[in-house]
């Protein structure tokens, strides 16, 4: 039974890249702030939209073996506008993305290494050496690893929340809370724009599905991924929910605030763990965290790019390899210029990142779902009626949230 266990964790795929994709900002930051802010009264949040959120990421593994293409050449059988508008929307958000996710990983890299409390200087490291693994084809190597670092963030994270419950000296509601007011309705719509993930990560987890096909000598069915896409999925909401758990019950109604600072957050951050499994964990833990978010930038500079590349081939016409290359430098350079020239808090960089993935959020849910409910799509590979029916009720959640959002100013 251990070896048949010890196969089947081995032989995860996209599932997994997506979990490690994930879990970083919005587990690591937002849902720690949640915790600390609102105690548990956001946790109504964090199920529903993962609830809705998932059809439409599971779209894209399943699109892509029902099909043979990735989401984004379906969005091109939608119609040229739809192509053009996915371009236009990753441009506008992908700087903010690996903006925040670096910012993040520089921060804790700081706590761990010491050596330099310039986070530009840790950013502009932190950049060459993802594009270096990148550009030299030695991201399996972290690939492997990721398996181990998560399950290692994990297995540490539950401890933590279970020393956490047993030193709880008082009661906690579970009593819902509506944020009021501006930035506490602003604080949830980030909340929500990456939890578990923004939902363009399902046109990555669609191309990622193909390369798995490609790799697997028995192929990568449509059974096979969306159960390696529920093991990964499940990972996430399990460990938002830790995460949420251990702002909550360490710094929830405690004089400590979170800091708007990457670095003294990361320090915050290492002492929710430290402050339940000891001292000695301090450097473990460091090491855990750094290497997770370093892991989610990496994913995300090759991603984003990744993407580009395939849009700009379906609207030119034309393959090339330099399309990555020329994403890939024009990423990092976007992402120095604006960690460097445009100073200011990580919780910043975070909300405009989320703000703006969770209203664009629509538009990829709609496509999505149309996608895999049209003429380009298998019959026998189509959503389930239960399936459509969670769908349509997404679509309405994202559009009233962001409505809500936007007429609140």
């Amino acid at each position: 039974m251990n070896r048949k266990v010890f196969i089947a964790f081995k032989n995860l795929g996209p599932g997994l890249l997506f979990a490690g994709a994930a879990i970083g900002v919005s587990h690591l930051v937002q849902s720690t702030r949640a915790g600390a802010d609102f105690g548990f009264g956001l946790l109504w949040a964090l199920l529903l939209v993962n609830i809705f959120k998932y059809p439409f990421f599971q779209y894209g593994p399943r699109y892509a073996t029902a099909t043979g293409e990735s989401l984004i050449d379906g969005y091109k059988k939608l119609g040229q506008w739809v192509l053009i508008l996915y371009f236009l929307l990753t441009f506008l958000t992908m700087f903010t993305i690996q903006a925040a996710v670096t910012i993040v990983t520089a921060g804790l890299a700081h706590n761990l290494f010491g050596i330099t409390p310039n986070l530009s200087i840790w950013s502009l490291v932190i950049t060459v050496i993802c594009l270096l693994i990148l550009l030299l084809g030695k991201y399996k190597i972290l690939d492997h690893g990721m398996k181990i670092i998560i399950s290692v963030l994990a297995l540490s994270t539950v401890i933590a929340v279970l020393i956490a419950i047993f030193k709880a000296d008082h009661s906690y509601s579970l009593l819902p809370q509506i944020p009021k007011g501006t930035v506490e309705i602003a604080f949830l719509i980030a909340f929500l724009g990456w939890m578990p993930a923004p939902l363009d990560v399902s046109t990555w987890h669609s191309l990622w599905t193909l390369e798995k096909n490609k790799a697997s000598k028995d192929g990568f069915s449509t059974k096979k991924a969306l159960t390696d896409f529920n093991v990964g999925y499940i990972t996430t909401v399990f460990l938002g929910i830790c995460f949420m758990t251990l702002g909550a019950l360490v710094m929830y109604h405690s004089a400590e605030e979170i800091s708007t600072g990457a670095s003294a957050f990361a320090q915050q951050l290492i002492g929710l763990y430290t402050s339940n499994l000891g001292k000695g964990a301090a450097v473990f833990i460091g090491i855990a965290a750094f290497t997770t978010m370093f892991s989610t930038t990496l994913t995300t500079l090759d991603a984003s790019p990744r993407a580009m590349a395939k849009t700009s081939e379906l609207l030119m016409g034309k393959k090339h390899k330099r399309f990555y290359l020329i994403w890939i430098f024009l990423l990092s350079l976007g992402t120095m210029i604006i960690l460097s020239y445009f100073k200011t808090s990580m919780i910043t960089f975070v909300k405009i990142a989320t703000i703006l993935s969770f209203l664009t959020g629509p538009f990829y849910a709609i496509a999505n779902f149309v996608l895999v409910k049209g003429k380009h799509m298998p019959v026998h590979a189509r959503p389930s009626k239960y399936l459509s029916f969670l769908s349509y009720l997404g679509i309405i959640f994202l559009v009233l949230f962001s409505l809500w959002f936007l007429s609140s100013f």
